[in-house]
């Protein structure tokens, strides 16, 4: 006779259970109606598998929370009530993303939609003010910014920090960024501090490189597993996307490509060590090379007020102006491009490399000395040469991302969106919905 052992546990579900589900699933309709267009309630249960009152139910809550809205009736020809179809709406959610550079700090924000709501830009020499007075500077942008979104009817649900050097991504402390000369900063929770940020408000701080490969990958190249960006402005630092995901290495620190020593006898690097890749390749080894005028008289830096962007354009205007020296240096700086890139197309085999920051700029010229260095080099012949191309985001690429990463934490746990209803935030976790459990 079987005893109360052998018969098999119940297991009920708990409340918490049930807001996981509906979280999972408020994801779910909302990614349906984000990747395939204007779509009734009808179509969304049908290519999700989840019944039509849960999809009605959930469709509810995101047209609350002003993720989706509803567009003109759709006429199908079919007999009984027309159906509205849904669309992404996102207006009411922004995503702030910043970034920190050596001579520059940058910002944007935008909605869910990908739609710029603001953007700005401040001269800055993040090296000479040091770490303290530089997220003081960038707390001033993020709140220019936060209030903008707020006056244009937007909450922002996070901010996205975009920073040159390896970077603790769980606790957002920046390990080290040797051309910043900063080592260990907690730059998420300074900037949440001097910022004034509300506990529920995110803040994400990623590589400058790793950012910057999503924004590229997602924008001009989604349909690409393998890709590997290339920074290109006062250091040189890769993002890299591998089998359709960030590679960021066991304690988040891959992708220093600019440190790669490839000349025992070249010059000294910020790091510390002797001929590294970002000493031959980076925007200050270009200018040495390709236009030393551009440098101060006692070389110790670009000459103000000119950023990275208005150098990698006077770069541009001689090579095409035919200038002799240009047009040799930008030669040299492809050479040694080549050979630092055949190191991790050796390694990694990428199917696409974007070359970002002056690189994107001046493309044309490096591209012929880096394509012959590379394919010198590179052991399984053609066969694992990979197409090498500018960026389209150009210097944005990396604070660009840096909002992006937001947005795609918005598109994973919508619950995240303030709603316009008297119980905002709430999940009705006393509610059990009926249909598929999404995990």
């Amino acid at each position: 006779m079987p005893t109360s052992a052998d018969k098999p546990a119940t297991v009920q579900a708990t409340p918490m259970d049930q807001v996981a589900v509906r979280r999972a699933n408020l994801a779910l309709v909302l990614a349906e109606v984000r990747t395939a267009g204007p779509a009734s309630r009808a179509d969304v249960a049908r290519r999700t598998g989840l019944t039509r009152p849960t999809v009605s139910s959930l469709v509810g809550e995101l047209l609350d929370r002003g993720l989706v809205r509803e567009a003109d009736l759709r006429q199908d020809g079919s007999v009984g009530r027309p159906a509205r179809r849904l669309e992404l709406d996102g207006r009411t959610v922004a995503a702030l993303g910043l970034e920190i550079n050596s001579r520059y700090l940058a910002a944007c924000s935008v909605d869910l939609a990908g739609r710029t709501i603001q953007e700005r830009r401040l001269v800055h020499d993040a090296t000479e003010e040091g770490a303290d007075a530089t997220v003081r500077a960038l707390a001033v942008l993020t709140r220019e910014l936060l209030d903008h979104a707020t006056r244009s009817g937007a909450r922002v649900a996070g901010v996205g920090i975009a920073v040159p050097g390896p970077v603790a991504v769980a606790t957002g402390r920046v390990y080290a960024a040797p051309n910043l000369g900063w080592k260990d900063v907690p730059v998420a929770e300074r900037l949440r501090e001097a910022a004034g940020l509300p506990g529920e408000t995110s803040v994400v701080v990623d590589n400058e490189a790793n950012l910057a490969a999503l924004a590229e990958w997602e924008t001009a190249h989604p349909g690409v597993t393998d890709l590997m960006y290339v920074t290109g402005e006062a250091g040189l630092g890769a993002g890299i996307v591998a089998g359709g995901q960030l590679l960021q290495g066991a304690s988040g620190f891959s992708g220093e490509l600019g440190h790669i020593q490839i000349d025992p006898d070249g010059d000294v690097c910020a790091c510390g060590r002797t001929g590294c890749l970002e000493t031959k390749v980076s925007l200050p080894a270009a200018l040495r090379t390709a236009a030393p005028d551009l440098l101060l008289a006692e070389g110790s830096g670009p000459r103000a007020p000119w950023g990275p962007q208005e150098q990698a354009a006077e770069l541009l205007r001689r090579a095409a102006a035919g200038d002799p020296r240009t047009l040799s240096g930008l030669d040299e700086i492809g050479r040694w491009l080549g050979t630092g890139l055949s190191v991790p197309v050796n390694l990694l085999n990428p199917r696409v490399v974007v070359l970002g920051g002056y690189f994107a700029a001046v493309a044309p010229y490096l591209l012929p000395a880096a394509m012959r260095e590379m394919r010198a080099r590179i052991v399984a012949g053609d066969e694992a040469l990979c197409r090498v191309t500018g960026s389209l985001l150009g210097f944005g690429a990396a604070v660009r991302g840096a909002a992006g990463v937001i947005v795609k934490e918005v598109f994973a746990d919508p619950g995240r969106a303030d709603s316009g209803r008297a119980d905002s935030g709430r999940t009705d976790s006393g509610r059990t919905d009926s249909g598929r459990t999404v995990r």
